[in-house]
Parts: C-alpha cells; sequence; structure tokens
C-alpha cells in the first residue's frame, strides 16, 4: 500500500510543554526571517491555549528561573508576562541540620535586584501559548508520532491522526515519555536515586522576603522556594517509599513532621496545598544530535531538583540550537545539515557535562551519613561564605551568567 504523501515542514518539535513551547517561541524572527514552516505536536488534548493549563508540564510544581533564563524570555518577548506571577529570589540560605555550616548568597552583594525567580509551571506554560498564538507554526494536537524514520531529507514522521510530515529538522523536546529514542536506538545512561521528591505549597507565618532555603536533612535535602503573598513551595526528597505515608497524613501531621525536620529558620508552616510525589533519577542521552534530529530538555538529561538547575540548562540547549541553526542558515546550510547540528552539541557539551557533574555530586556528597563528613561539609560550607570571590563565582554560575 502506498503510504500517503508527506507535508514538508522544516522544522517539527515533538512535544508543547515548557521546552517544546519555548522552542517554538525561540525560533519567532527565524521563522520571519528565513520562512520557516515549524510544526508542534502535542498528545495532550489543547482546549484553549490561552486559557486554563493543559498540558502534563503544566502540573503542581513550579521552576527555579535563574537570572539567565529571565533575560532570555525577555529576548523572546514573553518575560513581562511571566514576571507577574513570579516571586523573586534576593536571599539563598544553604545549610545542614545539625551543624552550624551555611552558605549565603545575597542579590544586592552581587549588584543585582535579584538571583532569579519562582515561577508557576502553569503560568509559564500559559504565557508560552499565549505567545505561540500570534506566531505561524502549526499544531498537531491532539496528535502523537506512532513512526520515526530517517530519510536523506531528515525524518519522517507518521501521526497517529493520519498526517505524515517530512522534516528537515525533528527536535525531540517530548520528555522522553512517548518512547521516541528508544525507537530510534538512542540510548540513555540512567541512575535512579531511589529517591522521590513530595512537592507542595506551603503558607508560612511570616513573610519569606524573597530568601530560597535549602536544607540538608538526615530525612533528605528540604528546599523552600519563595513565591507570592507568604507562600513557598516544598521540594521534599525521601527515600522511595518513605513519602507514602507522607502523602497520606493530615495536614496537621504532615506541618508537624515537617516542622521538626526543618526547623524554625523560615517559620512556623501553617498550611499545605495538594501533595504529589515525582520519582528522581539523573538520565542522560548518549546521543543528543543526529543528522536531522535534536534532543531536547528532559529526553536528554533529567537533573535531580536539589541545584533547581533543570530548566535553565533545558532553556540554554533551546537557546543554542536556535543559535547554530541561524549561523547554518546564514552559511546557507540546509536546516537539519549534520555540520549545524554537531556544531550545536559542541557548544552544549561542558555546560551538560558541568551542570550535571554539580547536581549529581551535590545529591551524594550529602547524601552520606557520616560524623566526620558532617564536620567536613560544615567546614565547607563556612569556608564558602567566607570565601567572597568564590562564593560570587558559585552565585554567577546559578544565576546562568556564565557556563
Amino acid at each position: 500500500m502506498t503510504p500517503p504523501a508527506a507535508e514538508g515542514v522544516d522544522i517539527a518539535i515533538v512535544g508543547g510543554g515548557l521546552v517544546g513551547a519555548s522552542l517554538a517561541c525561540a525560533l519567532a524572527p527565524l521563522i520571519e526571517r528565513y520562512r520557516l514552516s515549524v510544526a508542534v505536536i502535542e498528545a495532550s488534548p489543547v482546549l484553549d491555549q490561552a486559557a486554563a493549563p493543559w498540558q502534563p508540564s503544566f502540573d503542581a510544581r513550579a521552576s527555579a528561573i535563574s537570572l539567565g533564563t529571565s533575560l532570555r524570555f525577555t529576548d523572546m518577548g514573553v518575560w513581562p508576562a511571566m514576571a507577574e506571577e513570579a516571586a523573586a529570589i534576593r536571599h539563598i540560605h544553604v545549610s545542614e541540620r545539625g551543624h552550624f555550616g551555611a552558605t549565603r548568597l545575597d542579590a544586592e552583594e552581587l549588584g543585582f535586584e535579584a538571583l532569579g525567580h519562582v515561577v508557576p509551571n502553569a503560568w509559564l506554560g500559559r504565557v508560552l501559548h499565549r505567545r505561540l498564538t500570534g506566531l505561524p507554526v502549526d499544531w498537531y494536537c491532539p496528535d502523537r508520532v506512532e513512526a520515526i524514520a530517517p530519510t536523506p531529507e531528515g525524518y519522517r514522521l507518521a501521526l497517529s491522526t493520519g498526517t505524515s510530515l517530512q522534516a528537515g529538522l525533528t527536535v525531540l523536546a517530548d520528555g522522553g515519555r512517548s518512547g521516541l529514542k528508544e525507537r530510534l536506538g538512542i540510548i540513555s545512561d540512567t541512575r535512579p536515586y531511589d529517591q522521590v521528591a513530595l512537592i507542595a505549597g506551603v503558607e508560612m507565618s511570616r513573610p519569606h522576603r524573597g530568601v530560597a532555603w535549602e536544607r540538608f536533612t538526615r530525612d533528605g535535602p528540604i528546599a523552600l522556594l519563595p513565591m507570592r503573598g507568604q507562600t513557598m513551595e516544598l521540594v521534599w526528597t525521601h527515600a522511595a517509599g518513605e513519602e507514602r505515608r507522607r502523602l497520606e497524613l493530615a495536614d496537621g501531621d504532615f506541618l508537624a513532621e515537617l516542622q521538626a525536620a526543618f526547623g524554625d529558620r523560615a517559620g512556623r508552616f501553617r498550611r499545605v496545598g495538594s501533595r504529589h510525589a515525582y520519582p528522581l533519577s539523573l538520565v542522560t542521552a548518549r546521543e543528543a544530535t543526529r543528522p536531522g534530529l535534536a534532543v531536547l530538555g528532559n529526553a536528554a538529561h533529567a537533573l535531580h531538583p536539589v541545584a533547581g538547575q533543570g530548566f535553565n540548562l533545558a532553556l540554554r540547549g533551546v537557546m543554542d540550537l536556535v543559535a547554530s541553526l541561524e549561523e547554518g542558515l546564514v552559511k546557507g546550510r540546509s536546516i537539519g545539515a549534520a555540520e549545524v547540528l554537531e556544531a550545536f552539541d559542541a557548544r552544549r557539551a561542558a555546560d551538560r557535562h558541568n551542570v550535571t557533574r554539580f547536581s549529581d555530586g551535590l545529591v551524594r556528597l550529602f547524601g552520606i551519613d557520616s560524623r566526620l563528613l558532617g564536620h567536613a561539609r560544615a567546614a565547607g560550607l563556612i569556608g564558602l561564605n567566607l570565601a567572597g570571590p568564590l562564593r560570587r563565582d558559585l552565585a554567577r554560575r546559578a544565576m546562568g551568567l556564565e557556563r
């Protein structure tokens, strides 16, 4: 049987979540300048892109947006709208329960108004999709890629609705949910942490004043991120299985256990919202590119949330891909040319390696229960707090201003 004729597109983005939507927005100048045709294929139904959040990545979580990421969103023209629901991070406080050592980062000391911001994922999604409604981007939604195969011109995608696309460049930004990587033979190295992140909004007894807390405890790291009002997002890491009991606790009992684990530094925990749990693993795809193919976001790398760098790393990948595509177009290269994507991969390699190594090392260092090592960690936190240049370098990296 003869397959249906394929519709030709320059770029097919598989996944309309935070990373895929950000890429489509970032491509706007190239779409206009080079008349590129861009398609986004998303499996989840869209009722109203400008109204209620709908996509699975626009869930109960919030994202820590570094200063560098907010500057990139400013270039896309979407940051002013995102900032409407953003809470500034003006101070970062890192400590270990039971030890005196602490490291403090301060925006004013570094000459900035904020180190970053915390924005609900649902709001990020709404703003990105509002922007996309004004761009000449073709949506295939709800739709999914049922089959994908390389061709001399790029990749051919067969969609569940019967449509076939021939794309010069296909970008996998689906978080790995569809299994397309595996079908293409792209292997991922997966290292389960045997940990689960319990996430919820908590209301505090006093204003948070823009302080983000990272508290390492014997029960696992506890992060508190400032949000609007006196609300903070709680990210509480548990050994796999231990989170189940706390998910089922009455609110008062849950808050009492949280207070006992975290302490009183941030004030009293007064209320808690819906609790959600997410298993944690370090996932790294062995291939980020092939001729006509690029892998972005959680499909390329999934990190532990302890350092808050996952989405910021992904967005830098988005912007580097757009920059590499533009360089290739200026030189007259095809959109999915091997040399264009190899240049992108080379541009990303050091950043991916450094952020992955830092976040994974942090998890493992503070996950070792040792009295002697605990004192050494405390001394390290104190030393880092006293070493101004080193602390400022760490802050600038966390803010996405250096790689």
